[in-house]
């Protein structure tokens, strides 16, 4: 029996808190390597200068390295559950749905892990090196910041076209970045839900180990649901405009006459 008003709503509330949570968990677990070493360098001693540089550009030299094996392949398993979440199978198995496109995925997570986290490490690095160790040139730090920017929204729209769709590898990257360009004000929403979800997790740290990542892969993939209905319907439309004007040009000499009159006073 369904439980209504107030009750019913504490009720679902208590259900979504449980399943972002699991799966923000399940997803930390399958890519704990990475966050292993991503907090390491914010708990152990830092030197000054040179040294803390030194042990900066080591420590993303290992995340990039680590990530294409534990993170991006975990991310693609939330993503898929997001989808489900999102297209309304909001009872999906979690579990069983996570490690099955764990496994489904991990190929193409992986030779998208080791593309994306190449370029972040370069853009990181460059960051680093621009602002603290070459004078007169600090101002183009903040153009790696917009880079990395828009390889943080590309990356995002990889794993919903992953987590939705079977095409190759080449082909998610293609479409990944046609969906950035493509769609400013959108991917902008995009990075900025991600960005604000970052921020208030970082506020609320005990938001992290439940909500932090689960969360942004559904905001991700709802602005993503809203694209690809869009452009789907204006790939059916224009398909209808092409069937329409086939039978138009099949139709008798009179038909055709007064279509072309018609034609020409829009022109006028």
């Amino acid at each position: 029996m369904e439980m209504r008003g107030m009750m019913g709503g504490f009720y679902k509330i208590s259900e979504w808190i449980m399943r972002l949570s699991v799966t923000n968990v399940l997803w930390l677990l399958t890519s704990f390597p990475f966050w292993f070493l991503f907090i390491t360098p914010f708990i152990s001693p830092q030197g000054e200068g040179d040294a803390a540089s030194g042990s900066l550009v080591s420590a993303v030299i290992l995340m990039a390295i680590v990530a294409p094996f534990t993170l991006f392949p975990a991310t693609s398993a939330m993503f898929s559950v997001a989808r489900k979440w999102v297209l309304g199978d909001v009872d999906v198995p979690l579990f069983k749905t996570f490690f099955r496109n764990y496994k489904q995925n991990y190929v193409q997570a992986m030779i998208g892990g080791i593309f994306y986290a190449l370029l972040f490490a370069i853009l990181i690095i460059d960051f680093q090196v621009y602002l603290k160790q070459i004078s007169g040139f600090q101002i183009l730090a903040y153009l790696f910041i917009a880079l990395m920017l828009l390889l943080l929204i590309s990356m995002l729209h990889f794993f919903s076209l992953l987590s939705h769709f079977h095409m190759k590898t080449v082909q998610l990257f293609k479409n990944a970045l046609i969906l950035t360009i493509g769609r400013p004000f959108r991917s902008l929403a995009m990075a900025i839900g991600a960005v604000v979800v970052i921020a208030i997790s970082l506020r609320f740290t005990f938001l992290l180990p439940f909500f932090f990542g689960s969360i942004i892969a559904v905001y991700t993939f709802f602005n993503f649901n809203i694209v690809i209905q869009k452009m789907m319907l204006m790939k059916e439309q224009a398909e209808a405009d092409s069937d329409e004007e086939t039978d138009d040009a099949n139709g008798d000499e009179s038909q055709e006459d007064k279509s072309v009159n018609l034609e020409k006073k829009s022109q006028d």
